[in-house]
């Protein structure tokens, strides 16, 4: 286990096994439009999201979903140092949280899911990296029936995922009374094609959703953007 440095004086524990990316830090930003007090994050990892959400004071209060152990281990032990009495970790599967979590009454859900489904490409190498990056122990479908059950009328699921998901994303939020609201791309520079969509939707809200600008991380330089470098800000002197 290590410390990384999220400024604001904030640190989180990770392992060489559970530690965070790019689409984690993008979600979050993306996620935090506006202050919460109720959230939660399935498939939480490390507890990236619910920090960076708490250190931000974007929510006041955040739960972690984790299935593996030493994931939920790391959560909290970050959510004991920095975050007492605002966030907790559930060691659970996020299709087992009935009678663990209040139903249909959080304000804003966020998922960074496992983004290739089951029998699609490659494994990855080690079960680790198969868990987090295939459908193995969840499916996107899963996510998004969890999220939904999870929010309240008009509460926010929020999740990233690769572009080639994003009809399944779509049509499964339709189907599971939450209506895709708000759309962003992400691409490595101007002129590429995205590698990650974010996208909001809003339980039980009237159809009608917003494109976003694209986000761009590196400019025509090979250097980080200036909104990049704007949303690694508390934090860009230690990890950029």
């Amino acid at each position: 286990m290590k410390r990384e440095p999220l400024g604001k004086g904030v640190f989180i524990n990770v392992s060489k096994d559970h530690t965070f990316g790019t689409d984690a830090v993008l979600l979050a930003d993306f996620a935090s439009a506006k202050k919460v007090k109720t959230h939660v994050d399935l498939g939480s990892g490390c507890g990236i999201i619910s920090a960076l959400l708490l250190r931000d004071n974007r929510a006041d209060t955040s739960v972690g979903v984790e299935i593996s152990d030493e994931a939920a281990e790391l959560a909290k032990a970050t959510a004991a140092e920095f975050f007492e009495g605002s966030f907790t970790v559930l060691n659970v599967d996020l299709n087992d949280l009935k009678g663990r979590l209040p139903l249909g009454t959080f304000d804003l859900v966020t998922c960074n899911p496992p983004y290739k489904a089951s029998g699609a490409g490659i494994l990855s190498s080690g079960d680790r990296d198969i868990v987090a990056r295939h459908e193995t122990m969840c499916t996107l479908e899963e996510v998004i029936a969890a999220g939904s059950s999870l929010l309240r009328s008009a509460g926010s699921l929020c999740i990233c995922q690769r572009p080639e998901r994003l009809a399944d994303i779509i049509c499964l939020m339709r189907g599971y009374r939450v209506e895709p609201k708000r759309l962003r791309t992400v691409s490595k520079k101007q002129g590429e094609e995205p590698w990650l969509v974010l996208v909001e939707g809003k339980r039980d809200s009237k159809s009608g959703m917003r494109v976003m600008p694209p986000l761009f991380v590196y400019d025509e330089k090979g250097n980080y953007s200036a909104e990049m470098l704007e949303i690694y800000g508390p934090y860009k002197e230690e990890h950029i």
